[in-house]
């Protein structure tokens, strides 16, 4: 473990001069009011407008690391969006329509400023939801511990590495893809020293291509479906290590 950090491989108005046209008593008359008033509606105005070109808007056939953001956070919410993979397709559309329509407004698909904003808001109090989901998805791995490995397995009367990620992550309502060199493109890339119980793991052993996955417990340790034990608890011993890939956070 003490290796990791060096070697973690994580897979980024002006406005016109005016007079100020007081009267003898020292107060601004009403010309001088109406040009303060209209200054600070335009300077309101144009602060809301930076705010809204802030926000991307994200809409059907959108790519990229903001849709990726985007279906996290509505996956956290229990949203069914699919695979996180940064990509804006029906199952995304979907879920941001479905989430618009609870949190009443317009469900017109769109991702935009305001969309971002709700989602912002109930994020701040989804931590003990993704806390509950990481800790059901530590569990609902260790069920399975001794369970054979198949080749091609997605169930317990047997699973291959990424058959047993795929469902143990589906009982938390979390949708990955089928095999581990796709599972190492979603979510989000995790530094070696920064993993937390619930990331995927992954490693190879044919020459950098991808080829085997796990979930990450904590305290050094992960969970995978190997074909010699089957589901089994592993310590990072250098076997591993050496096979190291990378990370990826998806809750």
């Amino acid at each position: 473990m003490q290796n990791w950090t060096n070697r973690s491989q994580a897979f980024t108005v002006q406005t016109q001069g005016q007079s100020e046209n007081r009267s003898s008593r020292g107060e601004w008359s009403s010309p001088g009011k109406a040009l303060i008033i209209a200054g600070l509606v335009v300077l309101g105005s144009m602060a809301f407008a930076s705010s809204a070109q802030a926000a991307p808007l994200m809409e059907m056939g959108s790519r990229g690391n903001d849709v990726r953001v985007l279906q996290t956070e509505l996956s956290h919410l229990g949203y069914a969006v699919g695979p996180l993979d940064g990509i804006f397709g029906p199952k995304t559309l979907a879920a941001v329509k479905s989430f618009q329509h609870n949190d009443h407004l317009q469900a017109d698909g769109m991702a935009g400023p305001l969309t971002q904003s709700a989602l912002d808001k109930l994020q701040a109090g989804s931590a003990s939801q993704r806390s509950a989901k990481i800790q059901g998805i530590v569990t609902e791995a260790k069920k399975f511990i001794g369970t054979p490995y198949v080749w091609g397995g997605t169930s317990p009367s047997g699973f291959d590495c990424s058959g047993f990620t795929q469902y143990v992550y589906a009982s938390q309502g979390v949708e990955l893809p089928r095999v581990s060199r796709d599972q190492a493109q979603i979510g989000s890339p995790v530094s070696a020293s920064d993993l937390q119980a619930g990331d995927l793991v992954f490693f190879s052993f044919s020459g950098g291509v991808v080829d085997h996955v796990g979930i990450y417990l904590g305290k050094g340790q992960f969970i995978s479906a190997t074909t010699h034990k089957g589901v089994t608890v592993y310590p990072f011993s250098p076997y591993w290590w050496h096979a190291y890939k990378g990370a990826r956070r998806v809750l």
